[in-house]
């Protein structure tokens, strides 16, 4: 180990399941050579836990900011606060955060408060609307303004960057680091008995995967989606509907006033990553308005329509593996009987290729941290 890297201390914020996920890989590429300090606000907690025990994250700082009914603004508030006392306790060269999350940017704006730089992954997502989705599409804009370098999944998403002024040269194309975490875990993967029992009550159905939780799909347009997909499948008898409910009250109230009881709907708690994955792998089809299914999709040959009227991830369309249904549920409907009248899309997508990364996006970013950022190469060279 060169011992100007092992002097250097990287500070990795997150605080949803999802940010765990995505950083999983990187956190253990950077602790080979870095001092690496884990913090975790809790914004997500009994959805944390188990993921960070799957993927043996060990955090040093947990800040618990995690209340009841919490709001994006107590969320950032609480956040900003606890951070300042880490940040000037550990006093790190670098910060790093990931994504669009509340969290995201709070730890973007903490590292901004004490001077320190800055790296986001997953940098340069863009839907083109400030409010959808909310509040991610205005947290990764203002984390762009803050960030001193950038680490984008896609040429795509440099292209957003440097349409907005980010210099080239702060701006690496890397590729998703999610598909490094799915990628290693593909290889370990064990589902609980529960799913396994699942899987075997519905052999021979084809599985609708539904997700679905972003609040610009609250209200009546949930409402009529759901009431869609549960027509839909009481329609054709060798469907069936497997949803985690999300354990939002907006999301579990509505649910069970449409769903509940109905037969071959299948209403579960939030799944552990593992089961979650082996679920996605079993299905015919997937809807959902999550951006990870997005990523995730691609990696297990599955189509996914997308329940949002923007998506910021337009590389899973473009590759034929995703489709946008906007915001009305005529469209879903339509759409559901064309696939399912004709499934040439459907067995299509297995043959596409992921546009979000070949599983080396975690190496890729402790290389640039290295040789760009902390330049060891150059430091190698001159002693």
């Amino acid at each position: 180990m060169d011992f100007i890297d092992s002097q250097k201390k990287i500070m990795v914020i997150f605080g949803t399941r999802p940010e765990a996920i995505k950083l999983a890989p990187v956190i253990h590429e950077l602790k080979t050579v870095f001092k690496t300090v884990v913090v975790s606000t809790s914004q997500h907690l009994d959805l944390l836990k188990p993921v960070l025990n799957l993927f043996e994250i060990e955090v040093d700082h947990e800040l618990k900011v995690m209340t009841k009914n919490q709001t994006p603004h107590r969320v950032c508030a609480r956040s900003l606060e606890k951070l300042d006392k880490i940040i000037t306790a550990e006093k790190p060269d670098l910060i790093l955060v990931q994504g669009d999350t509340t969290t995201t940017l709070s730890g973007a704006l903490a590292g901004f408060y004490h001077r320190i730089p800055v790296g986001h992954i997953e940098a340069g997502l863009r839907s083109g609307n400030i409010y959808s989705p909310f509040p991610e599409e205005m947290n990764r804009q203002l984390v762009s303004k803050i960030a001193t370098y950038h680490f984008a999944a896609t040429k795509g998403n440099r292209d957003n960057l440097l349409a907005e002024g980010i210099p080239t040269e702060r701006v690496f194309v890397t590729g998703n680091p999610i598909v490094d975490a799915l990628k290693s875990f593909l290889e370990k993967l064990s589902p609980s008995e529960k799913i396994l029992s699942l899987i075997k009550e519905t052999e021979g159905k084809k599985r609708v995967l539904l997700t679905t939780h972003r609040r610009e799909s609250f209200g009546e347009t949930m409402r009529q989606n759901l009431i869609v997909l549960r027509d839909f499948v009481a329609k054709h008898k060798n469907l069936c509907l497997i949803f985690p409910v999300h354990l939002n009250p907006k999301v579990k109230d509505l649910t069970c006033e449409v769903l509940s009881g109905q037969e071959r709907v299948y209403l579960l708690e939030p799944l552990n990553y593992g089961d979650f994955i082996f679920l996605m792998k079993s299905s015919w089809l997937i809807v959902s308005d999550s951006g990870g299914v997005q990523e995730e999709a691609p990696s297990l040959g599955k189509p996914v329509l997308i329940l949002r009227d923007t998506t910021e991830r337009p590389e899973a369309i473009q590759a034929g593996v995703a489709k946008l249904v906007g915001g009305s549920p005529q469209k879903l409907k339509q759409m559901l009987e064309t696939n399912y009248s004709v499934e040439t899309w459907i067995k299509s997508v297995k043959e596409v290729a992921n546009p979000f990364g070949d599983g080396r996006a975690s190496k890729r970013i402790l290389k640039i941290l290295l040789d760009e950022v902390f330049q060891s190469k150059k430091s190698r060279a001159s002693s």
